[in-house]
């Protein structure tokens, strides 16, 4: 049995060739797509500033095999991403990923001198 690890994805983009349509629907949206609509969940969540519409990103869960490692992760995530975006119409390029293995990341706790 292999072991399976637990990926914190962001996967960041440039919007691209927005028809009008999508421009507006973007806009319209946009107050459910800032800061407060950040969260790690395995469909994503998509947030971006509504001026300049220039830049978005979405925050992936991915579940996969530790052997296949942060690029599978950031694979599997982009990919999302992508279907996402072509499935609600919206042009993009230049995506690239920032990974976090949750299950060897370190944390640092304060000890009881430093409280």
């Amino acid at each position: 049995m292999s072991e399976r690890h637990t990926y914190r994805v962001i996967v960041r983009g440039t919007w691209d060739g927005l028809t009008d349509g999508a421009r507006e629907r973007l806009l319209a949206e946009a107050a459910g797509h800032g800061m407060l609509s950040m969260r790690f969940t395995e469909d994503g969540s998509l947030s971006y500033e509504p001026s300049p519409l220039k830049h978005f990103s979405w925050r992936y869960v991915v579940v996969s095999e530790a052997v296949d490692g942060e690029e599978m992760a950031a694979a599997i995530a982009e990919d999302r991403a992508e279907t996402a975006l072509a499935s609600l119409g919206y042009g993009f390029r230049d995506l690239r990923s920032t990974v976090t293995d949750l299950d060897t990341m370190k944390v640092n706790r304060k000890s009881a001198s430093r409280r």
